[in-house]
């Protein structure tokens, strides 16, 4: 009875059964829970267990497991809810929402599916992403499950959140058995995902030939995604070159189709870090020029395109023996390749700045930096312009900026001050993304959280470049306009606390060998940049708070001492209290900060008369003006 059992006897009850399940130890399990109060039972039934990752019950845990008999063992003999819901992880992906039967299609314990179908269990119970279990199983291939699903009421039509079907991730992933049921069943192959792509489109990106073959037998159309990408041109993107000889050979595929095709491939070939090969790049070229010039009386002439400046001005070859003259020229090859991409996918396609940034890196290999801060900045403005995240783009260059200072390569300004107002554009764009609620939060959070860092890496190499009496005045401008957007960390930690902390983070590819933190002529500048001194992060502590407990001041005791000066200097106030009611004196590691907040003591009147309130316990909330309240509960 209820009675009899403690909670802590229930508590010890819910793990032996949780734990049973998940070994399938079946016959356990019944013994204990046989003539149970249902109360009891039920309570034990549908605890949660996290594990691994994963929040289950004993029915989700058994079913993710494949025991069978477990299962078994609780649909027969108790009433457990066959629709309850966990989280679980497959193939490093965490999924929400899961039920038994999804995590039984997924795994590819046929016999727990049928078991748990019989048992009246919803097949067509979605996950939080919109995942059915005929989804799971379509992703794990397992064509016995997809069939049985099927024929008991599995919806073909349900697409998860981003509207992709399970005919699109059984193409994706090279079902071919499950792709062509599916297509029997009447699986419709010209749903469009929310990127506009069709299972076409995903299986001509993989180059799973023989299904593309499949899709078109079916009667798949050549359509264009969000991006004006057709099957054929993905493939030709993606160096599939099966797909892209047989998409070509179909006699629907027009003649400027075609030599879109030959020309992207062979572009791709040139400047793709996984599939470069500069043979094929310019056989497939050839080809294109060849084509083009098939028909002498309905020659495809190239249409202009404005030469692109990064990529050295280059004028695209027009004839056979422009191209021929540069073969054995790789360096034009790649010039050639990266204006074809540009000009047949388009400036504003995610994927133009790839190879870009690519060829930038080969180029920072060889150490000529010019090209490669060109194609680097060209990659970027194409992707801020296009407003996509550019986190990676920022680091990059604070990353190979950091790399010509130490080696002492002579590093120009003007980019370095190009870059810093990128950085500027995308923080007040990280935070208009945030304040849209349907936007992952903690994702974008991240990246803001990242691009905080890399413009204070890139103000610490700025400090170390030589410049102009203009160019500082257009860098005191960048960081005035940096410090208005008032940029801060998760722990409320400002640009001036992270500059005088030494755990700030700094990034260990090149930029660790000439950024660190605490860093004095970066303090320095943000306060002449109007910095809030006494800014306070979530325990209150302002940046004399954190630069007081520096503990290396003996060794770098000119930073700690020119840190507390620029701060006292900017009006830090020595008598303000973090939330442990401490100032900067008392929370000082070290006798070194000790003396030299003493030698610059100077605690104004109005810090005083604000003390004495707070010390004597005088009235004052409601008195006085809202402003003068929250000056005197920082003493």
């Amino acid at each position: 009875m209820a009675s009899e059992f403690s909670p802590e006897m229930v508590k010890s009850l819910k793990q032996k059964v949780f734990t049973s399940a998940r070994d399938g130890m079946a016959i356990s399990i019944f013994a204990m829970l046989w003539n149970l109060d249902a109360k009891i039972v039920d309570a034990v039934l549908n605890h949660y267990t996290e594990e691994d990752g994963q929040k289950t019950t004993p029915l989700i845990i058994a079913a993710r497991n494949g025991e069978d008999k477990v299962v078994q063992v609780l649909l027969s003999n108790f009433r457990v809810d066959h629709e309850q819901t966990g989280t679980v992880k497959f193939e490093g992906y965490v999924i929400e929402g899961a039920t038994a039967l999804w995590c039984a299609a997924g795994a590819g314990h046929f016999g727990v599916v049928k078991f748990l179908v019989e048992h009246d269990a919803d097949v067509n119970h979605p996950t939080l992403t919109n995942s059915t279990p005929l989804r799971a199983a379509c992703f794990d291939g397992r064509l016995d499950i997809v069939r049985y699903l099927v024929e008991h009421g599995a919806d073909l039509t349900i697409a998860n959140k981003y509207n992709n079907t399970c005919l699109m991730i059984s193409c994706y992933k090279d079902h071919r058995d499950v792709v062509t049921f599916l297509l029997e069943k009447g699986a419709n192959p010209d749903c469009k995902a929310h990127c506009g792509a069709t299972a076409l489109h995903f299986s001509a990106e993989c180059g799973h030939l023989e299904i593309v073959k499949e899709l078109i037998k079916f009667g798949a159309s050549i359509t264009e995604n969000d991006h004006k990408m057709t099957p054929l041109i993905v493939a030709a993107e993606c160096g599939k070159s099966q797909v892209v000889n047989y998409l070509i050979s179909l006699p629907e595929c027009s003649k400027k189709d075609k030599i879109d095709a030959l020309e992207v491939s062979g572009a791709s070939f040139a400047n793709d870090k996984e599939n470069y090969d500069i043979s094929k790049a310019y056989q497939y070229l050839k080809l294109a020029m060849e084509e083009r010039y098939r028909d002498p009386h309905n020659i495809v002439h190239k249409p202009h395109y404005p030469p692109v400046p990064a990529y050295d001005n280059w004028v695209e070859c027009k004839t056979m023996n422009a191209l021929e003259a540069i073969e054995k020229n790789y360096g034009a090859l790649h010039m050639e390749s990266l204006a074809i991409r540009e000009r047949i996918l388009g400036a504003d396609n995610p994927e133009v700045p790839h190879p870009v940034i690519f060829r930038g890196a080969v180029f920072a290999d060889s150490a000529r930096f010019d090209r490669c801060i060109a194609l680097w900045m060209h990659a970027m403005k194409l992707r801020q312009r296009n407003n996509r995240a550019i986190p990676k783009d920022l680091l990059r260059f604070s990353q190979v900026f950091s790399q010509m200072v130490h080696i002492g390569v002579r590093l120009e300004f003007s980019p370095i001050l190009e870059v810093l107002d990128h950085a500027g554009k995308e923080i007040e764009r990280d935070m208009e993304r945030m304040g849209k609620e349907d936007e992952d939060y903690l994702a974008l959070v991240e990246i803001y959280q990242t691009n905080i860092h890399t413009c204070l890496y890139l103000l610490v190499i700025a400090l170390k470049v030589t410049k102009s009496k203009e160019e500082l005045h257009q860098l005191h401008q960048l960081v005035y306009r940096f410090l208005r957007l008032k940029p801060a960390l998760k722990n409320g930690y400002s640009a001036l606390h992270m500059a005088v902390d030494s755990a700030s983070i700094v990034d260990d590819f090149h930029v660790n060998d000439v950024v660190s933190f605490p860093n004095s002529p970066l303090a320095a500048l943000l306060v002449r940049c109007g910095a809030d001194i006494n800014a306070q992060d979530h325990v209150g502590n302002t940046p004399l708070h954190v630069i007081v407990r520096y503990n290396d001041p003996i060794d770098d005791f000119d930073t700690l001492h020119q840190i507390i000066l620029s701060l006292i200097r900017g009006g830090s106030h020595l008598d303000m209290r973090n939330s442990e009611r401490k100032t900067p004196m008392q929370c000082s590691t070290t006798g070194v900060a000790e003396v030299i907040l003493r030698q610059h003591n100077q605690i104004y009147l109005k810090c005083l008369a604000a003390t004495a309130v707070r010390v004597h316990n005088i009235s004052y909330k409601g008195l006085i003006p809202q402003f003068l309240e929250e000056f005197i509960e920082l003493h």
